[in-house]
């Protein structure tokens, strides 16, 4: 997912925005603020992608102090909710409209090829993966569940799993929720929603949804993850969390608020509660109701706050996230490194001992991360690229054509 957003040091000359006006519109005295959300490139997000990959793969590798390194993905949820919300504010401010056709076949071709070279894949070595972390489902049932983005529903509300793709549950919780909210959105457009009742709604779903999260809870048997960890119930508890912070930062006022001080301590903040949950979290967080209603809850809030103070100033911390290699793993190599390494964990753990074990076959999660990147993902985008040139191309001999005719 393309990480563009605020670059906290530029600023320029706009209009304050009443919270009661109508949702991306704006009214009141001119001022300076800082420019839109999306207007230029963070590269400290891709930064906190390469961190959120990092403590996941760690935590699939049982590293000690890792125990709660599952809540990268939560920190994935709350990205995908604010940098998908950012973008569609900023298409309408733009344009006036969000067109949803070209904005799902964009996450479309932009996600769906690697999981498919994924899934050929694991068919390919199912004999020697397949059951990894156990497998409810044969390969064909598996692999369609993975490519139909259903992961997350079998799981929660069937108690199964797909062994070497159980991992793909989180991108259909991603997936189903761009089926969703871009359209409620458009809706909300349309009726000329105010901001502050969006707002309001937005954080009534996250607390709701929290609350309803620990009801549905049930004891798990062994170490199993609990059911609710899967469910869309808990699972849009991060993404509503980034959507609200995306409506909050299109405030020009709040986005003023947040590029002094505020800022400044919203990114240090963030960053240590963040590390505080996953040090904190034990291996008996699944044996507890309150993980699923309020620390799983809170850390999406915590995500939040972070994204929040990175977009908004600069920073040591976002000027390390900004770092080149740092940032270059994020936007380019995170997607694959999460669809790919726990195959490479299915297939050589077993020759993996003792902690050097370990550090080797992180490095080959890597490398073949990277590899698999440049070998899937790299193609397409340059034929996308190639494919929006030539429409250009087209466009404008056409439009050369009229004006000669004319």
């Amino acid at each position: 997912m393309a990480t563009n957003t605020l670059a906290p040091e530029q600023a320029r000359t706009a209009r304050t925005t009443d919270r009661s006006t109508p949702v991306g519109r704006g009214g009141g005295a001119a001022r300076t603020t800082p420019p839109p959300p999306l207007t230029h490139r963070a590269p400290a997000l891709d930064g906190l992608r390469t961190i959120a990959i990092l403590m996941v793969i760690l935590y699939h590798l049982h590293v000690p102090q890792f125990e709660g390194g599952f809540i990268g993905v939560t920190v994935f949820f709350a990205l995908s909710g604010f940098l998908i919300t950012t973008l569609l504010l900023g298409e309408h401010r733009k344009t006036g409209r969000i067109r949803l056709g070209n904005f799902w076949l964009k996450r479309l071709l932009r996600l769906y090829p690697a999981l498919v070279a994924l899934v050929v894949v694991g068919l390919l070595l199912w004999n020697w993966v397949g059951d990894y972390k156990g497998a409810s489902f044969g390969p064909g049932e598996a692999a369609f569940i993975a490519l139909t983005y259903t992961g997350n529903l079998f799981r929660s509300f069937w108690d199964t799993t797909q062994g070497v793709f159980a991992h793909t549950w989180s991108l259909s919780m991603e997936e189903q929720f761009y089926l969703v909210w871009p359209p409620v959105l458009v809706l909300l457009f349309l009726l000329r929603t105010r901001r502050r009742w969006l707002i309001a709604g937005l954080a009534t779903v996250v607390v709701g949804c929290s609350v309803v999260a620990g009801l549905v809870y049930r004891t798990p048997n062994g170490g199993a993850t609990p059911d609710v960890y899967f469910s869309p119930v808990l699972g849009v508890v991060p993404l509503a969390t980034g959507c609200l912070l995306a409506l909050l930062l299109d405030d020009e006022r709040v986005r003023t608020w947040a590029a002094g001080l505020t800022g400044h301590v919203a990114t240090w903040a963030g960053i240590a509660m963040l590390a505080g949950v996953m040090v904190w979290i034990g291996d008996d967080w699944a044996q507890h109701a309150w993980t699923f209603s309020v620390v799983l809850p809170l850390t999406g809030v915590v995500s939040a706050v972070l994204i929040g103070g990175l977009v908004s100033v600069r920073s040591p911390l976002s000027a390390a996230l900004a770092w080149s290699p740092v940032s270059w793993f994020g936007r380019r190599v995170s997607y694959a490194a999460y669809l790919w390494h726990p195959l490479v964990i299915a297939l050589l753990d077993p020759f993996a001992v003792g902690p050097w074990g370990k550090v080797w076959l992180l490095g080959v999660a890597v490398v073949v991360a990277v590899g698999a990147a440049h070998a899937v993902e790299v193609p397409v985008e340059k034929a996308q690229k190639r494919f929006r040139e030539a429409r250009r191309l087209v466009a404008a001999d056409r439009a050369a054509r009229s004006h000669v005719t004319t």
